[in-house]
């Protein structure tokens, strides 16, 4: 049995704690947090009685194999590299974004390797059955050489509560803004189907008046080959997590690519030649797939899917990002 460990007792650790009680092998045995309420709130939950606020305490005690990073990103890196320093764990599971720049993310990797730590990002949709299909699809040359990728991660949330004191989201200290908090997901899948990085970027965004973060942002990803991917991120206006890959013989659409829990999804696959395929899924919960996922690397020693350079390719992307919405201008990465 794999003990557990959760820093940060929030929303996103919840999903977490649900994905243990699913997942063989695995049971979450120590919280910690700054905040002694939500550690009592989520104590209370899930019957997890090792409550701890201070980090170093808790990695002492409990003879932990897995932590889960659950807190702000703009704390990743420093939680990450006490874990790993600590040599008290196995393996870091870090919710997505790993870090907020790649220098973070360079330190974070060498770290974790220096000290014998498996060291892995939380993209939970790198496990759903859907996109590992959509992946041996295009991997298989069925829609030809991949050519655009376009994806879109947007929510209709409340201007008023876009505030730094409301929402992480909405705080830069914090680690928010559209890029951290949605964009990272289009960035990593469209790496991840074209396989390969982009070479160039352009993007531009909205800032809020009160939250001073990118609440809307498009982006434009070069790629070698003269292959290039799309994307729309925002908090301001109607819902929608789809993504479509463009080759030269065919083309795949995804209707729910990204926070799809508990809930059947289908894609669909069209040709040039006009004949179309339906693929559907049922319902699974891609934080206990995620987790399965990473004990079974722990079992059989066999590499992540997501590797921590892949994580810093990713970061790498980000930078680049943030940096073309601030020069106004196209970057290099």
């Amino acid at each position: 049995m794999y003990r557990i460990g959760l820093i940060g007792t929030g929303g996103i650790a919840r999903a977490h704690g649900h994905a243990a009680r699913k997942t063989e092998g695995v049971e979450v045995v120590a919280i910690c947090d700054v905040s002694q309420e939500a550690l009592n709130r989520f104590g209370d939950e899930f019957g997890v009685s090792a409550r701890y606020g201070d980090l170093e305490t808790m990695l002492d005690r409990e003879r932990l194999d897995i932590a889960i990073i659950c807190t702000w990103g703009s704390l990743h890196a420093d939680i990450s590299n006490r874990i790993a320093r600590s040599r008290q764990v196995k393996a870091i599971l870090c919710e997505k974004p790993i870090c907020n720049v790649a220098a973070e993310c360079e330190g974070m990797i060498a770290t974790a390797r220096e000290n014998g730590i498996l060291l892995a990002e939380a993209f939970k949709f790198r496990h759903h059955p859907q996109h590992l299909k959509a992946k041996e699809i295009v991997e298989a040359g069925e829609i030809g050489a991949i050519k655009m990728i376009r994806s879109t991660f947007t929510n209709a949330g409340n201007p008023a509560f876009m505030t730094p004191a409301h929402n992480w989201r909405f705080n830069r200290q914090q680690g928010g803004g559209a890029v951290y908090d949605l964009g990272c997901y289009n960035i990593h899948h469209a790496r991840f189907m074209m396989g390969a990085e982009p070479v160039r970027v352009y993007a531009t965004g909205h800032v809020g008046d009160r939250s001073q973060v990118y609440e809307s942002v498009a982006v434009q990803l070069d790629f070698p080959g003269d292959a290039g991917a799309q994307f729309i991120l925002t908090f301001r206006y109607y819902g929608t997590q789809t993504a479509e890959i463009y080759g030269t013989k065919g083309y795949i659409h995804i209707e729910k690519a990204w926070n799809n829990e508990n809930s059947p999804v289908s894609m669909e696959v069209r040709f040039t030649n006009g004949d179309k395929r339906t693929y559907d899924f049922a319902a699974v919960d891609q934080f206990a797939l995620q987790l399965g996922h990473l004990r079974d690397c722990l079992d059989t020693g066999a590499p992540h899917r997501i590797s921590p350079e892949n994580s810093l390719c990713n970061m790498r992307v980000i930078d680049a990002v943030y940096a073309s919405m601030t020069r106004g201008v196209a970057v290099e990465v």
